[in-house]
C-alpha cells in the first residue's frame, strides 16, 4: 500500500510549499539521528520524513503522486537513488536545522564558519543635565571606559615582533569536522577547534600588555554636543564610539540617555514651561505689574484687577526651544493669591473697614455659610 506522504508530514493535500518546508524542518529536527542516538525508530521516522519531503517538495513528483498515488519514477522503489550524502543546501533550508543542532555560524553544509568581520558592542551612558542646559543645549565632556585595540601588538595579541600562526589542528578554519556514515547517508558533525578555540590561529608568545587578548581597557574622554530642547528619555546616538569590532568589523555605537534634573521654579510639559507665581491680596484685587521668572530671565507682566487664585496666563514664546523645528513653547504662569498668616491690629482694622465698605459683616458671613452647610446636609 502506498504511503500517505501528507500524513507523514502532518499535512493535508492543500498544503503550500511553505507549509511543507515548515513541517519538514520541524520533524527533521525532532527525529534527527544525532539527537536520538541509538534510537532505530527515530532513524526510520527520519528517513520516512525525508522521503515524503523529497516527493512533496518537487512540483513534478508531487503532481504525479497526487494523480497516481506513487512517485516511484525508476521502478525500483528507491525514489531515484536518493542519497543523503550530497549536501542539504537545496532541501528547503535544511542548513538552518543543523545550525540548531550543532550551533550557529555555519554556511549550510559547506563546513565554513562565519569568520568574517563582526561589529562591536554598543555602549550606554546616562548624562545628567540642568533644566537650562537641556533647554538651550550644551557641550559636555564625558568619560567612558571601553575596550580598545592594544597599541603594543596592534590588536593581534602576540608579542611585539611576532605574529599568530595558523592552527595545525584545524588548518586555520577554527573547526573540526567529523564525518559519520549511517544506513541512510553521510553526516558531518562540525565542532569548534579545541586547540585554537575557533580562532584558527595560535599565539605562541603573548603580548605582555594585553596578555594575548589583543585589547586593553581604557578610559576615553568624549565631547558631546547636546542640542537645545532635549528632555528626559531622549537618547543621543554617537556612531562608532562603542566597543571595537572583531576581525576588522566596525565599532559599535554609544547611546547617551538624557536625564534632566528638577528645577526649583519651573516644570516642563512638552515644550511649555510651567511656573507658579505668588501675589498678595492687594496685587490680585487691584491688578499689578509683577516680576515673572522665565528661563531667559526676569520679565514684567501685568495681571488685571480681580485676578483669582489659580488663574492661568500664557506668555508666548518663553518656553523650551523645539528640538525638531522652529520656534519655542510658551510659559504658563499660575497665579497663587497668598493670604497673610499674621496681621497686626492696624491691618485687622483696615480689613474690617474694607469688609464694611463692601457691605459685609465678617461674623454674619461665617454664620450664613454654616447655615448653608446645615441646609445642604439636612442638619
Amino acid at each position: 500500500m502506498a504511503k500517505d506522504y501528507y500524513a507523514v508530514l502532518g499535512l493535508d493535500k492543500n498544503a503550500t510549499e511553505e507549509d511543507i518546508k515548515k513541517a519538514f524542518r520541524k520533524l527533521a529536527l525532532k527525529y534527527h539521528p544525532d539527537r536520538n542516538r541509538g534510537d532505530k525508530s527515530a532513524e526510520e521516522k527520519f528517513k520516512e520524513v525525508n522521503e515524503a519531503y523529497q516527493v512533496l517538495s518537487d512540483p513534478k513528483k508531487r503532481a504525479q503522486y497526487d494523480q497516481f498515488g506513487t512517485a516511484d519514477f525508476n521502478g525500483q522503489g528507491d525514489f531515484g537513488g536518493f542519497d543523503f550524502g550530497g549536501g542539504f543546501q537545496d532541501f528547503g533550508g535544511f542548513g538552518d536545522i543543523f545550525d540548531t543542532i550543532f550551533g550557529g555560524g555555519f554556511d549550510g553544509f559547506s563546513g565554513k564558519r562565519n569568520n568574517g568581520p563582526q561589529r562591536g558592542a554598543d555602549l550606554q551612558y546616562t548624562l545628567n543635565l540642568s533644566f537650562e542646559e537641556a533647554a538651550f543645549g550644551v557641550t559636555k565632556e564625558i568619560d567612558i571606559t571601553r575596550d580598545e585595540d592594544c597599541k603594543a601588538c596592534s590588536g593581534t595579541g602576540a608579542k611585539p615582533g611576532t605574529r599568530p600562526i595558523t592552527c595545525d589542528k584545524c588548518k586555520g578554519t577554527g573547526q573540526i569536522k567529523i564525518q559519520r556514515r549511517t544506513g541512510f547517508g553521510n553526516f558531518v558533525t562540525v565542532t569548534t577547534c579545541d586547540k585554537c578555540g575557533g580562532k584558527g590561529t595560535i599565539i605562541r608568545e603573548v603580548c605582555p600588555e594585553c596578555h594575548g587578548s589583543g585589547r586593553v581597557r581604557r578610559r576615553r574622554r568624549i565631547t558631546i554636543k547636546v542640542p537645545a530642547g532635549v528632555d528626559t528619555g531622549n537618547t543621543l546616538p554617537l556612531r562608532g564610539e562603542g566597543e571595537p569590532g572583531i576581525r576588522g568589523g566596525d565599532h559599535g555605537d554609544l547611546y547617551v540617555n538624557i536625564n534632566v534634573l528638577p528645577h526649583k521654579l519651573f516644570k516642563r510639559e512638552g515644550f511649555d514651561v510651567i511656573c507658579e507665581i505668588p501675589v498678595s491680596f492687594p496685587q490680585a484685587a487691584l491688578g499689578s505689574e509683577i516680576d515673572v521668572p522665565t528661563i531667559d530671565g526676569i520679565i514684567k507682566y501685568t495681571i488685571p484687577e480681580g485676578t483669582q487664585s489659580g488663574t492661568i496666563f500664557k506668555i508666548r514664546g518663553k518656553g523650551i526651544p523645539k528640538i525638531r523645528g522652529y520656534g519655542r513653547g510658551d510659559e504658563i504662569i499660575r497665579i497663587i493669591v497668598e493670604t497673610p498668616r499674621k496681621l497686626n491690629e492696624k491691618q485687622k482694622q483696615l480689613l474690617k473697614h474694607f469688609a464694611e465698605a463692601c457691605g459685609e459683616d465678617v461674623n454674619e458671613q461665617k454664620k450664613s455659610f454654616f447655615n448653608k452647610v446645615k441646609d445642604a446636609f439636612g442638619i
